[in-house]
């Protein structure tokens, strides 16, 4: 008798978490993904407002490189084609 009663219980049991599970876990997921999109998108606005349409700036700006003296840059050979 209890092992029948355990085996009943726990289908029992089993069942009604998958069955809240496919009506809670949905909803969860909706909830998460709605709050993501919603931080995304106000992580964008700043950014557009931030600058007018048609300005452009530059944020970095490589070094320029030198440009050395003759004297350093080495002996200048003429090259011949010898046939």
């Amino acid at each position: 008798m209890g092992l029948i009663r355990f085996i009943f219980i726990t289908i029992f049991i089993l069942w009604t978490v998958r069955l809240l599970l496919r009506l809670v876990f949905p909803l969860l997921l909706k909830s998460i993904f709605g709050k993501m999109q919603q931080s995304a998108g106000q992580q964008e606005q700043p950014q557009q407002r931030k600058k007018p349409e048609g300005s452009i700036s530059i944020d970095y700006m490589p070094p320029l490189e030198k440009k050395g003296n003759a004297d350093k840059l080495g002996d200048f050979v003429d090259y011949e084609e010898v046939k």
